[in-house]
């Protein structure tokens, strides 16, 4: 394996790591910001209101995404397996 294929499938893998993570957490950051300007706008300080409507859009989300998200990570185990076979033959 050459540092240019090395470097290539580093480079890869964390622009698909960094797009799962985003497709999962910008959702809930989304809401947790909209959640804490009510609460202070409210006064209310109750820690369930913070904490369910981000566990209900995460999951959600991984409900929505979940299928592009699975697709997405094998098509990349996919091509580092084709490649691992044409680096080997």
């Amino acid at each position: 394996m050459t540092p240019e294929v090395a470097a290539d499938l580093v480079g890869e893998s964390l622009h698909l790591v960094t797009l799962l993570v985003v497709v999962l957490v910008l959702p809930g950051l989304l809401v947790g910001l909209l959640v804490s300007f009510f609460q202070a706008a409210t006064q209310i300080n109750e820690q369930t209101l913070s904490f369910l409507p981000r566990l209900l859009i995460t999951l959600l989300a991984l409900s929505l995404m979940g299928r592009w998200m699975a697709s997405s990570l094998m098509d990349f185990c996919i091509s580092v397996f084709e490649r691992a076979a044409r680096l080997v033959a």
